[in-house]
């Protein structure tokens, strides 16, 4: 009896352990599978990190780089380490226009991290809203949209944006908008893909037969359940959308020279490489190049977690 109850008792437990593990979210599910990641954890750290002092970049930079008035030329291609005539420190040097790279650095993370996420977040929303369609309406819609989809897919993404950049101008805007017109098609493609597959699902059907809007089938019950991949791609494509702006700052045709990006801090610094001041191109690549790293952490751990075919 005693045996039997304590059986009893050990099964009990495993089923409200089991209860409480399926009750929580997926977001706390996914949220504590990345925690649990060393890499995913380390990418999260470098991306918060960058993000607070970007967000903070006016406290936290003793310049601001925006301020011509604050510039003193003279100041220009300073060491690191190096003080200015007024005695301040520049603790990573300047660069040929004498602005400090600490705060260069700060801000250009600004201007990165508000083009990248901004755009990618415009872009999966027309993207998805087009897989999502097409998806579900098939046909000769579905048909012409994917052949649009293809076509802006089989031209380079940077030279979608030159064109766009160099009929529109430079500026946050103008790149912004760029960047869109060169990324709604990844999210489309993916959205579509999945929704093809949710769309022959049971719940579908019973939502049919309930005589449920369109529009609530497909935002309400399909989009939910196409997230996974969406969501794997828009980190990616976060990171791939700041080294996009950041190859068009270096071209000198993305932000202009008074709107310091990271890009154009590298593209500023580039001549003088071989002349020794290395540390004019070395901070902000290094800057760019660790932000692309935290979110390609990040969206490798992702791609993990949320693949339904993972064991476990």
């Amino acid at each position: 009896m005693s045996q039997d109850s304590a059986n009893a008792g050990s099964v009990h437990a495993g089923q409200g352990s089991a209860g409480k593990t399926a009750s929580r979210s997926p977001f706390r599910q996914t949220m504590s599978a990345l925690l649990h990641d060393k890499l995913a954890l380390a990418g999260l750290v470098i991306v918060a990190i960058f993000a607070i002092t970007a967000i903070l970049a006016p406290l936290l930079a003793p310049q601001n780089p925006y301020d011509l008035s604050q510039l003193d030329i003279l100041d220009g291609r300073l060491p690191p380490g190096s003080h200015s005539a007024s005695g301040v420190l520049y603790l990573i040097g300047t660069d040929d226009q004498g602005r400090d790279l600490m705060s260069a650095i700060l801000y250009g993370l600004r201007t990165s991290l508000l083009v990248g996420m901004s755009s990618a977040a415009v872009a999966l929303v027309i993207g998805a809203s087009i897989g999502l369609v097409s998806a579900y309406a098939g046909g000769r819609l579905d048909a012409f949209l994917m052949r649009i989809v293809d076509i802006q897919l089989s031209f380079p993404a940077i030279l979608i944006a030159l064109i766009f950049l160099a009929i529109l101008g430079q500026g946050v805007d103008k790149i912004i908008l760029a960047l869109i017109v060169t990324q709604w098609a990844y999210y489309a493609r993916t959205v579509r893909g999945s929704a093809l597959v949710e769309r022959k699902r049971a719940y579908v059907d019973a939502a049919r037969s309930m005589a449920l809007p369109d529009r609530s089938i497909l935002f309400r019950h399909i989009l939910p359940n196409c997230l996974p991949p969406l969501i794997v791609v828009a980190t990616m494509r976060v990171a791939y959308a700041i080294m996009l702006e950041a190859t068009l700052s270096f071209l000198g045709i993305g932000l202009p020279v008074t709107q310091p990006s990271l890009g154009l801090l590298i593209s500023n610094g580039f001549e003088y490489l071989l002349s020794g001041d290395y540390w004019i191109s070395f901070f902000p690549g290094l800057a760019l190049l660790m932000l692309i790293v935290g979110i390609n952490l990040i969206g490798d751990a992702l791609r993990d977690i949320l693949n339904p075919r993972r064991e476990g």
